[in-house]
């Protein structure tokens, strides 16, 4: 059986993210409504991507780490099944709808809808759509997604050429700052300041080394979770400090991931502690999120072309009932469908090697 480890201030955490995405693709409909400062601050609501993805480094090598370092190939099958079942469903379920909605732009003389073409369905359907092939297109924040599939399967990879249970703790801080002086060389070289440009190009080796620093984190907090007190200080110190730095000008693409691992190993290191990030309601958000995320941009769109004549002037109580429509859609998609896919799904693949 499947054990899986939660700690519930990090599912509170991808709750939050969840909601900054969604404020982020919504904002320029509300800049008449919204002080200036208030729209910069949801302008930079794509570095939440950022997190999910050191967050999903974490907690992939926390529940699967040590299954692929002790049962090497023979556990690929079942892992890699798994998170299919995980993110697929409602892809294709969201990827579907999005068809739905081009086949009757098209055949109400509408025309496919920018971003849709038929000739890249495919790429999405194999959620290969982001790894350097296409520009983004028919349901946009699955990109991501695709990019965490190229993470999932180059996962067991990592863990056959390392096993961060032995390697030395300076070590692994200096791979960490190796890959956080890699994620900036990289965008650096590519002229690009901001870790949200040239997604298609740059998002796939963005979600690489960022998911990389997550399974070190996981790695980190393994040691220290026994005496977490002054490790999770100091994690907190210099999350801070990293968010200074941002502030007097140091580059996005270096001090937001070093804030993203520190702060990831903050909340870790005092999960089981007292914090409001362990409060049913927060965490239930958490745990709508995938649906959150996958969904709300189509809805979105739909939603405009129902209730909207001005995209770029809604009015807030119009907005407040676009994001209670998108909290009930991810309630229903993650109780009614999530959720019972993936338990289906789950039952019918490879099984977890036992100890021989």
């Amino acid at each position: 059986m499947q054990v899986r480890h939660e700690l519930r201030p990090l599912t509170s955490a991808r709750g939050i993210a969840a909601w900054y995405v969604v404020l982020y693709h919504i904002r320029e409909s509300a800049v008449g409504s919204l002080p200036p400062a208030l729209i910069d601050f949801l302008a930079k609501g794509y570095l939440a991507v950022d997190f999910f993805f050191v967050l999903s480094g974490f907690v992939i090598w926390l529940n699967y780490g040590r299954l692929l370092g002790d049962h090497g190939a023979r556990a690929v099958p079942h892992f890699l099944w798994r998170r299919l079942a995980r993110i697929y469903p409602l892809h294709l379920l969201i990827l579907l709808a999005a068809v739905a909605f081009a086949a009757v732009c098209v055949a109400t003389g509408r025309g496919m809808p920018q971003g849709y073409a038929w000739g890249t369905l495919p790429f999405h359907l194999l959620l290969m759509q982001n790894w350097g092939f296409l520009p983004l297109g028919w349901n946009v924040p699955a990109w991501s997604i695709s990019c965490e599939l190229g993470a999932y399967l180059l996962f067991p990879l990592l863990i056959a050429a390392v096993d961060w249970r032995r390697t030395p703790t300076p070590v692994l801080l200096a791979l960490l700052a190796l890959l956080m002086a890699g994620l900036w060389g990289l965008f650096t070289a590519m002229g690009q300041p901001l870790l949200g440009n040239e997604i298609a190009h740059l998002g796939l080796a963005r979600c690489l080394f960022e998911f990389g620093m997550g399974t070190l984190v996981a790695a980190l907090w393994l040691r220290w979770r026994e005496a977490p007190r002054r490790p999770a200080t100091i994690a907190a110190l210099l999350s801070a400090i990293g968010l200074a730095a941002r502030l007097a000008g140091a580059p996005e693409t270096l001090a937001l991931p070093f804030v993203f691992v520190t702060l990831l190993l903050f909340l870790a290191l005092t999960s089981e502690g007292r914090t409001p990030m362990k409060g049913r309601a927060i965490h239930w958000f958490g745990e709508i999120s995938y649906a959150t995320y996958l969904a709300h941009s189509l809805l979105f769109l739909l939603f405009k072309i129902l209730f909207v004549r001005d995209a770029g002037d809604v009015s807030l109580p119009l907005l407040g009932l676009f994001l209670l429509i998108v909290l009930a859609a991810s309630a229903a998609l993650y109780h009614g469908f999530e959720l019972p896919a993936q338990k289906w799904m789950n039952r019918r693949g490879p099984k977890r090697p036992v100890e021989s």
